[in-house]
């Protein structure tokens, strides 16, 4: 155990790296040489959206909490292993995780990984969390894990400090939308100007294109791959304050009555005034799921068949059949909507 590291952990020294997430405890900035690398592709197909493999590093000291920690995601990632820190804990693991989270002053991580950091699409995400559980700190690779395992952490009551740009801003960047969509992206670079973009509400939903077929696109034009095949979509909406049981009922029902199961499924598509609703976050994520939320202008071109009352009292046409055709691959239903328990409507898309 280095007692030095930690005794000097928060004595406002700079860490300098390659990626461009903005430093959490003291506001230090480090940039990525990539974003200014020019039309290539730095790393093809990555898929370094999503944190599968987690190392939780610790002192000894704080085991007990970091074992709690690993008992309270196991069931989301693949892999999670224990560390004991010591010096050259992160040199040693380097490129063995998608994600470190740290249990330690944010110090201490930042000097001992900043020398480490090289390309944002490879790098492993770092993530600090205090002893405790006040603040969950995506220290780098916001959109390539940390935030995913940031906001996992919140189950115990850690709050995650966001700092990329479109979480600061309540807005779904273009890496979380490939997650959502269970995809990836293909030419990392053209994500700055796609995010900023979706800053400035100017980029819209994603646009499908089925092949064969030959794509020119220019750097400013991210693509995202497919992990496996299409499925459908889940339209839904629900009623404020739904629970999550409510809704994976739902969700089962509709499908059943398809012949399908989850394993079916795409996405689940909704209405961004219902984006922040936590019955239908916690039921996607306890079915892992993705969730994309459309703006109520991409929905009014892709209105349902069936009237919708919510046209009527609060302008919107009705979610879960506009938000099921317009995420579908054909953009038409496969279901109809349906409403179950009074409190979660659902449409299938193709």
């Amino acid at each position: 155990m280095s007692t030095d590291d930690e005794t000097t952990a928060n004595d406002g020294g700079e860490a300098t790296g390659s990626n461009d997430e903005t430093a959490a405890n003291g506001g230090d900035e480090a940039t990525d040489s990539n974003d200014d690398a020019g039309g290539h592709c730095s790393t093809p197909d990555s898929d370094g959206e999503v944190a599968e493999e987690i190392a939780i590093i610790s002192f000894e000291r704080k085991w007990e909490t970091a074992e709690a920690i690993e008992a309270e995601l196991a069931d989301r990632y693949e892999r999670i292993d224990l560390l004991e820190y010591e010096g050259d804990v992160f040199a040693e693991h380097w490129g063995e995780y998608d994600c470190f989270l740290a249990l330690m002053a944010s110090g201490i991580a930042m000097r001992k990984t900043a020398g480490l950091l090289d390309d944002k699409w490879e790098d492993p995400a770092v993530v600090v969390v205090d002893e405790e559980l006040t603040w969950a700190i995506p220290l780098t690779g916001g959109h390539h894990g940390a935030n995913q395992v940031a906001d996992d952490l919140a189950a115990m009551g850690a709050v995650p400090a966001m700092t990329t740009a479109s979480e600061a801003a309540g807005k779904q960047g273009v890496e979380s939308q490939a997650k959502a969509l269970d995809a990836h992206v293909v030419n990392g670079d053209s994500t700055v100007a796609t995010n900023l973009a979706v800053l400035d509400d100017e980029l819209g939903p994603v646009e499908r294109l089925d092949g064969p077929k030959a794509v020119l696109v220019g750097d400013d034009v991210t693509v995202l791959k497919r992990n496996g095949d299409a499925g459908v979509v889940l339209g839904t909406g629900t009623v404020s304050g739904v629970d999550a049981d409510q809704v994976v009922d739902a969700w089962t029902r509709a499908l059943d009555a398809e012949g399908l199961a989850v394993e079916d499924v795409d996405f689940v598509a909704t209405g961004t005034r219902k984006d922040d609703e936590d019955g239908l976050l916690e039921a996607a994520a306890r079915l892992d799921l993705g969730v994309v939320a459309f703006e109520k202008e991409d929905l009014e071109e892709f209105e349902g068949p069936t009237p919708s009352r919510s046209k009527e009292l609060i302008g919107w046409p009705g979610i879960a059949e506009a938000s099921a055709i317009a995420g579908g691959r054909e953009h038409e239903l496969r279901r109809a909507k349906e409403r179950y328990d009074e409190a979660v409507t659902v449409a299938v898309g193709r």
